[in-house]
């Protein structure tokens, strides 16, 4: 696929998580996605299925999630975006954070997403009823 096409695939899904269009999402991920967090422990989730699952973990929690891409880089099937995620929580309260995320693709669709983050600085604006509820989750929750 050309450099265009797969910067369109990244735009419709992250597009589509904007939305929180689990399907959208799906349609745009390779049977053998892997999707991970870098700065986090957990293992990752292998997927379309468990990458939703692992999303709805907290998305459950939010009543919006919006994103301002600053920059859409892209090279061979390599698609990288610079950009900023807004939360808002199902209570109100909001966390804004910048993520630098790097794609790959495989016959035309998502087959790693990686997320990198600064883990104190985003935590650190999560309300304590959010955390509490991250703290019930476990990789198991995510994985086959």
């Amino acid at each position: 696929m050309s450099i265009e096409q797969n910067k369109a695939v990244v735009e419709r899904m992250w597009a589509a998580l904007g939305q929180m269009d689990w399907e959208g999402m799906k349609a745009c991920m390779h049977p053998e996605v892997f999707y991970e967090d870098v700065p986090s422990d957990d293992p990752g989730a292998h997927g379309p299925e468990n990458c939703i699952k692992r999303l709805r973990i907290a998305f459950n929690h939010l009543s919006k999630q919006e994103q301002v891409t600053h920059r859409l880089i892209a090279e061979g099937d390599a698609v990288v975006m610079d950009h900023t995620e807004t939360w808002t929580f199902m209570r109100g309260e909001v966390a804004e954070h910048r993520f630098c995320t790097v794609h790959e693709l495989k016959d035309g669709l998502v087959y790693r997403w990686s997320d990198f983050w600064d883990m104190n600085k985003f935590v650190g604006q999560f309300p304590g009823w959010f955390l509490e509820e991250m703290m019930k989750a476990s990789a198991d929750d995510f994985t086959d």
